[in-house]
């Protein structure tokens, strides 16, 4: 076996595996819209198959005595090197809104395409567009560049369709067209007048896997806006779901406290409307939020919930790093998840200490209570798993953040919020 035949089977494993890879992620990445988790399906099934056609020419070409073999492997190659031409030009008009019985353009692509299906038929039993010889070698013949025309044509009038369609289309798609369609438009025309079955088919292979790069990283980004709008209707779910029975109790507190001391009415009354409006703020707000607006947020609640519990619930502050955004509720629902899990009237008084610091990687955020804790399980098991899974989803997908839950040394839970130094 020559160095050339060896690059071959080398080049043509790895494009197999980068097919199986690209099919793969076409079939079961998540978010990906129907068009184009069917379209890049199609396609990579196609690549595949002209692919694996090309591995079995390298193999029957090592033996002399298979001339039809080689003959029926060729034509495959023909035909499935120019399926992904059609198939595109679909895609591209269906991206655009077009009806594909109504466009010209894809009138025109079939039309060639069948011209080009004519002629690889006419191929089969006659020397002038390609052969093959009985020793089972591959011969073009003159006319083979009236064969490579069709495609040649189709090529131009989807790089045509592009350059037209380029305000209707998408930044990242419009440069992923291009991608695609520039050295493969090349490389046929090449091939109209040099023979490179080579250049042609691992040509497509590789615009057709930047292609797909390019567009997955673009289904990419629609997914985490998706999963931030998801987050952010969640947080919004937790500001209505606010329990009633809090609600009843500060204000039966102020009630109460109107008549034995009205100043500490008046301060409760403060804190339970900053408390609000800090709720209900958080619905509006899509993006993080600077730390000290939260850290706000949850001094008023615990104010609140201290008027109530007296000398039940203790609460230190050691937060001298405040100098970086989270996304709205994340330190609140985490304190009072602590407070409704925490308070026993027949325990020792809950004693709640938030911590900040800054470290080499960012900042950290520490909640720390020495109520009775909770099983770290899976989250998503039980009401305080719940939040923190919402609050963990939050994190990550807003600023790269994580939480993490562990057992406290002496009883109670420590949740620790980790966010990178861009966070600055």
């Amino acid at each position: 076996m020559d160095w050339f035949t060896l690059f071959c089977y080398s080049l043509c494993t790895a494009m197999l595996t980068l097919t199986v890879l690209g099919l793969g992620v076409s079939v079961f990445m998540p978010g990906m819209n129907r068009w184009n988790r069917r379209f890049f399906t199609a396609l990579f099934t196609v690549l595949l198959l002209l692919m694996g056609a090309f591995l079995v020419d390298l193999i029957v070409y090592e033996f002399r005595d298979m001339a039809l073999a080689e003959q029926i492997d060729v034509y495959f190659q023909y035909l499935l090197v120019s399926l992904p031409m059609p198939m595109f030009t679909g895609y591209l008009l269906h991206l655009c809104g077009e009806d594909l019985r109504k466009s010209t353009l894809f009138r025109l692509v079939i039309g060639l395409w069948g011209i080009y299906f004519i002629l690889l038929g006419i191929a089969q039993c006659t020397t002038f567009l390609y052969y093959v010889t009985p020793d089972n070698e591959f011969i073009r013949g003159s006319w083979h560049p009236l064969l490579v025309a069709p495609l040649a044509a189709i090529m131009l009038l989807n790089l045509a369709g592009v350059i037209r369609r380029r305000n209707r289309l998408p930044d990242k798609y419009y440069v992923a067209f291009l991608i695609h369609l520039l050295p493969m438009t090349v490389a046929t025309l090449i091939h109209a007048v040099i023979y490179v079955p080579l250049l042609v088919v691992f040509g497509l292979g590789f615009s057709m896997l930047s292609m797909f790069g390019i567009i997955l990283c673009d289904q990419i980004e629609q997914y985490m806006r998706q999963q931030r709008e998801i987050a952010h209707q969640r947080a919004s779910i937790m500001v209505l779901q606010m329990r009633p029975h809090f609600i009843f109790n500060t204000m039966m507190s102020i009630y109460y406290l109107c008549a034995q001391d009205s100043k500490k009415a008046q301060q409760v009354t403060l804190d339970f409307t900053s408390y609000l409006r800090k709720n209900f703020s958080a619905i509006a707000s899509e993006n993080t939020i600077p730390f000290s607006n939260e850290l706000e947020h949850t001094r008023a609640y615990l104010a609140v919930e201290q008027v109530q519990f007296e000398d039940g619930l203790f609460v230190e502050y050691d937060t001298p790093h405040t100098r970086f955004r989270v996304p709205p509720l994340t330190l609140q629902p985490i304190v009072e998840n602590a407070v409704k899990h925490g308070m026993d009237p027949d325990s020792a008084p809950l004693r709640i200490c938030i911590r900040t610091r800054e470290t080499d990687a960012g900042h950290e955020i520490t909640v720390e209570d020495n109520g009775p804790g909770f099983a770290q399980t899976n989250m998503d098991e039980s009401e305080p798993h719940i939040a923190l899974a919402n609050i963990q989803q939050r994190l990550e997908i807003m600023c790269g953040g994580k939480l993490t839950v562990m057992p406290r040394e002496g009883g109670g839970t420590v949740v620790k919020i980790t966010l990178p130094v861009l966070q600055k």
